[in-house]
C-alpha cells in the first residue's frame, strides 16, 4: 500500500491565492512571501462554510424550479412560466436543441453539482471517507463545471428573450429566476470554500 505523505508533515504549505509553496517551519499560519496572503494548514471553517452554502443552495433549488421565472404580459392576457414549463413550450414549438440546453443547464447541472458537493461533505463526516483520489476527481469535475456556471443564467436569459421576441410581450423576471441565480452563486462559492486536501487527511493520518 502506498504511503501518503502530506506537505504539512514536512513543513510545506500552499498559498490558496497564488499557489506558491512555502516552508512553514512548524507554524500553523504564515504569510505568503509572494502575495502576502495568509496561509493556513487547511482553509479555516471549510466544512462548516461549504455545508452552509450547499444547504442554502438546496433550499433555493426548490423555489427556483417551482416559482415562475418570468411573467408575460400582453394586451390580451397575462401568463407566467417556470423553468420546466418554458422547456415544455420550447418542445411544443419544435425547438428541441434549445429546450435540451435549457433543461440540462438549468435543471440537471445545478442538481448534479448539489449532489456531488453533498457527497463530498458526507464522505468527510464518515470515519472511512472512501477513495480520496476518486473524490478529488469528483470535486475537480464540480470545479470544472463551476467555470461554466453562468451558462445556467445565460440559458434562463435566452429563454426570457426568446419568449419576448416570439410573443411580442413584455417580460418581467419572477422570483424563480432570482432563486435560480442564488443557487448558481452559492454552489460556486461552496466549491471555492471547500478544501480538497481534507479528503486525504484521513488516509495520511491513518
Amino acid at each position: 500500500m502506498t504511503t501518503v505523505v502530506m506537505g504539512r508533515r514536512v513543513g510545506l504549505l500552499v498559498c490558496a491565492q497564488c499557489r506558491n509553496t512555502v516552508r512553514a517551519s512548524g507554524a500553523v499560519a504564515v504569510r505568503c512571501p509572494r502575495c502576502g496572503a495568509a496561509i493556513h494548514l487547511r482553509k479555516p471553517g471549510s466544512i462548516a462554510t461549504t455545508s452552509g452554502l450547499i444547504a442554502c443552495a438546496a433550499l433555493l433549488y426548490v423555489p427556483a424550479n417551482l416559482l415562475p421565472v418570468m411573467y408575460e404580459h400582453t394586451m390580451f392576457y397575462d401568463d407566467s412560466d417556470t423553468i420546466m414549463s418554458g422547456v415544455v413550450s420550447l418542445v411544443h414549438e419544435g425547438s428541441w436543441p434549445l429546450a435540451l440546453l435549457v433543461f440540462v443547464a438549468s435543471i440537471v447541472v445545478p442538481l448534479l453539482k448539489l449532489l456531488a458537493m453533498a457527497a463530498l461533505l458526507v464522505s468527510l463526516m464518515r470515519k472511512s471517507p472512501g477513495n480520496p483520489l476518486q473524490l478529488c476527481k469528483l470535486f475537480r469535475l464540480v470545479e470544472f463545471i463551476g467555470r461554466w456556471s453562468m451558462l445556467d443564467v445565460y440559458a434562463i436569459s435566452l429563454l426570457l428573450a426568446l419568449v419576448q421576441v416570439r410573443s411580442y410581450a413584455f417580460i418581467h423576471v419572477g422570483l424563480g429566476a432570482i432563486a435560480f441565480c442564488g443557487v448558481v452563486v452559492l454552489t460556486m462559492l461552496a466549491a471555492q470554500s471547500f478544501d480538497e486536501r481534507l479528503l486525504w487527511d484521513h488516509q495520511a493520518d491513518g
